[in-house]
């Protein structure tokens, strides 16, 4: 059962990740691949916080959703000034910078050597030490950002994505100014995205800069095209897609000398059959 507890937490994790990353990329049309660095700044700031400071883990996860919110408004501004492909290479440089920072500021984040001794969660005494326990506070935490997230998309403010993601010059000429739109739901989707790193940090009790790539956006990213885009029921279905698929082929019976490569083999096949029958994803309602 620990093993199931297990994988049920991570999949609550990467599907809080999936939903604040599906706000920007499905509902406002904005291609973005940095939602690793929120993701590490929320692991960082709780890492940091409780093994220097001795912070408690809620305390931590506020100051590492200030802190992440606070770097996306700077990056928002930037990304502010760009469109489509360009959008998406900005965001791609500001990962690979904030990766840089977590691997050579080694005062701060000890580099590749990471920090271990993250501690658990603890409130009026009670500490979520357990894995059941911390599943427990991992699906109040994702229902928190699932609610946040069907809160927005059912609201004017999420109309007003939406338009933009279909015709942003349309809808600038009613007076709405697309510019702060965007920079405002990008920085609530950092946000919420801290929440995750910091419930990963505590919960594996041990971070480094590796975690926190390219790769990991990429991979994010992925969970909400197979799900299906502008859709948050399908951000979480491809969040259990993405992290179920290869704990399930760990169990197919093939040779042990390639089992590792033939598990990647299949794990790709599917997703381009996916891609190339579904391309807008499983209960997808856009394509990018």
């Amino acid at each position: 059962m620990e093993y199931l507890y297990h994988l049920a937490v991570l999949f609550t994790i990467y599907a809080g990740l999936a939903i604040s990353l599906d706000l920007v990329v499905g509902y406002t049309g904005l291609l973005s691949v940095t939602h690793a660095a929120f993701y590490g700044f929320g692991a960082y700031a709780t890492a940091i916080l409780m093994t220097v400071y001795g912070f408690n883990f809620f305390t931590s996860v506020l100051v590492g959703i200030v802190v992440s919110m606070l770097c996306a408004l700077l990056i928002g501004f930037v990304l502010a000034r760009f469109k489509d492909d360009y959008y998406a290479l900005v965001s791609f440089g500001f990962n690979i910078i904030v990766f840089s920072i977590f691997l050579n500021w080694q005062d701060l984040t000890r580099g590749p050597l990471g920090i271990p001794g993250i501690g658990k969660p603890e409130i009026f005494g009670y500490t979520f030490s357990s894995t059941l326990q911390f599943l427990v506070l991992a699906i109040v935490m994702m229902l928190i950002v699932y609610g946040i997230a069907r809160f927005i998309v059912n609201s004017s403010f999420g109309r007003v994505l939406k338009a933009i993601r279909e015709d942003e010059k349309a809808i600038s000429v009613f007076g709405y100014n697309t510019k702060t739109y965007k920079l405002v739901i990008f920085v609530i989707s950092a946000g919420m995205a801290a929440i995750g790193g910091s419930l990963f940090a505590s919960y594996i009790t041990f971070i480094d800069p590796s975690t926190f790539t390219l790769n990991e956006s990429i991979f994010i990213l992925a969970m909400i095209i197979l799900g299906g885009l502008s859709n948050v029921r399908g951000a979480v279905l491809g969040a259990l897609f993405l992290i179920l698929l290869p704990e399930i082929l760990r169990f197919v019976g093939f040779p042990t000398d390639i089992a590792a490569q033939m598990r990647q083999v299949v794990y790709g096949g599917l997703l381009i059959a996916l891609m190339l029958y579904r391309p807008q994803g499983m209960l997808g309602e856009f394509k990018l």
